[in-house]
């Protein structure tokens, strides 16, 4: 049995307000619902706990990856060349930090974070992708330029390992050996198949960022896989009372994620269909809970409105790791203080600009103020 196998834990945690995916479809179809994926009581990565540094009450923190024409990160900047703006309202930078990768490092680094989604491809699928990612593992020799770890998602929860290594060889070796467990949820279940793998996937991201997220330092969650089932069209359409959790749940989701410092990325293999941009339709964020709609929980959505990226499908999954990775070392941080709230979770949008041609500045689109 290899190491990764014998010191990986399993993730397994509740996500509340997670019931309005049933409510936003048809009463006759949810009869036929069928029973959850079974829950472990295995706590969830107790061995890499660790406390965050504390900040001001109420102050935002943004993590910001500034890129030029060719999508390269841009280092030597300063904070006279960034300007913040919240609800299209100047906001004041009370704290900057650069770091270039070289002298001014992070300390923590940015740790990478590689998951396997095996709950929303197919075997093959799942197999290619192993492939691809033991091969990024084993450029330069197997010397990673930043923290690794490898995430799995299957029917079980979230395996991962105890903690992340700049060793690609070695873990590129210990990857091989688990092909053969993992499985898929059986996706022949029409509708219902499609809510259960929306519900289960996003109770297993809950868990990875409420972890993650006691653990100090920034996080790059590059998504291996589509994603699950944006749930989009007559038959999953929100309405009424169902929109309230689901408002509740993307302010979470928005919240929980920046507080973690988890940049996610979505990468895939194959070529794009008629559904590949279907998320973009959904990238503004919700101010009401009449406007929410379970697309804006979708993988695509959350991985732009927190600051990463989305790259289109490809079959080189080797070299769209490696242009997310170059997000790691490369970045800045910065903090303000958000205006007073009218209400919970009242909705800001949020932009970082560079005062330089041909410069673009990537960090959390929004957030959700609270009185």
């Amino acid at each position: 049995m290899s190491k990764f196998q014998i010191s990986c834990h399993v993730l397994l945690l509740c996500l509340p307000a997670l019931g309005w995916t049933q409510q936003s479809v048809s009463p006759a179809a949810a009869q036929e619902q069928p029973k959850a994926a079974p829950e472990s009581p295995t706590p969830a990565l107790t061995q890499r706990l660790a406390s965050a540094p504390s900040e001001a009450k109420g102050r935002i923190k943004l993590d910001v990856v500034v890129t030029d024409k060719s999508g390269k990160p841009v280092s030597g900047l300063g904070v006279e060349d960034f300007a913040l703006l919240d609800n299209n309202q100047p906001g004041k930078i009370l704290s900057f930090q650069a770091y270039d990768g070289t002298v001014q490092k992070a300390h923590p680094p940015a740790e990478v974070i590689l998951l396997i989604d095996t709950v929303n491809l197919d075997f093959q699928a799942v197999s290619n992708t192993r492939q691809q990612i033991e091969s990024f593992l084993l450029q330069n020799g197997g010397h990673l330029a930043a923290p690794t770890s490898i995430f799995l998602l299957t029917n079980d929860g979230v395996s991962v390992q105890p903690e992340p290594s700049l060793d690609g060889n070695a873990m590129a070796g210990e990857l091989k050996q688990v092909e053969a467990k993992l499985r898929t949820i059986n996706r022949s279940a029409g509708a219902w198949g499609a809510v259960e793998r929306f519900e289960f996937s996003l109770k297993m991201l809950t868990a990875i960022v409420d972890s993650e997220g006691k653990k100090p330092g920034r996080k790059l969650l590059i998504w291996a896989g589509p994603g699950w089932p944006m749930l989009y069209g007559p038959s999953f359409n929100a309405s009424g009372k169902s929109q309230r959790p689901l408002f509740d749940s993307i302010a979470r989701f928005s919240t929980a994620l920046r507080q973690a410092r988890i940049d996610l990325y979505s990468i895939a293999l194959g070529l794009p269909d008629f559904s590949t941009f279907l998320y973009r339709d959904y990238l503004k964020g919700v101010r009401t809970a009449e406007k929410a709609d379970n697309p804006d929980l979708s993988l695509k959505v959350l991985a732009i409105q927190s600051g990463g990226r989305v790259l289109s499908p490809s079959n080189d999954l080797t070299g769209e790791i490696d242009t997310c990775v170059q997000d790691a070392g490369v970045f800045y941080t910065l903090s303000f203080d958000p205006p007073r709230a009218d209400r919970a979770n009242e909705y800001h949008d949020l932009k970082v600009t560079v005062g330089k041609p041909g410069l673009t500045a990537r960090t959390s689109s929004g957030y959700y103020n609270q009185p």
